[in-house]
């Protein structure tokens, strides 16, 4: 509850939409650079994963609608099993909040 709490404050004030916005794809490569500043929700999941699978139109419309306030971001996990390390995510759908570089709170499953 206090994580879904922390995110409708995060997001509550984004008034901007657009439809044709998509999560950032995260590797190793950007990952810094995109989560070091402001607030970014970072989705953990994989193709094989049937709750990740729900979860994904989800993640698409919060791209779109909090464009420009808040960054919405993904990260296969069978593609980058090292950031997947990092963060300790043993359980996927995860979502992690960063602010500013920080996990600030995390969501496991669907």
């Amino acid at each position: 509850m206090k994580s879904l709490a922390l995110l409708a404050i995060v997001l509550t004030s984004v008034s901007a939409f657009a439809a044709d916005s998509k999560p950032v794809v995260l590797t190793k490569d950007n990952f810094q650079s995109v989560t070091s500043k402001g607030v970014a929700l970072v989705y953990f999941w994989a193709e094989w994963c049937g709750p990740c699978i729900r979860m994904a139109p989800i993640i698409d419309d919060l791209a779109g609608k909090y464009e420009g306030r808040a960054t919405i971001a993904k990260v296969d996990v069978d593609a980058n099993p090292a950031l997947a390390e990092k963060f300790q995510v043993e359980s996927i759908p995860n979502l992690k909040i960063f602010k500013d570089g920080k996990v600030v709170d995390e969501i496991v499953g669907l």
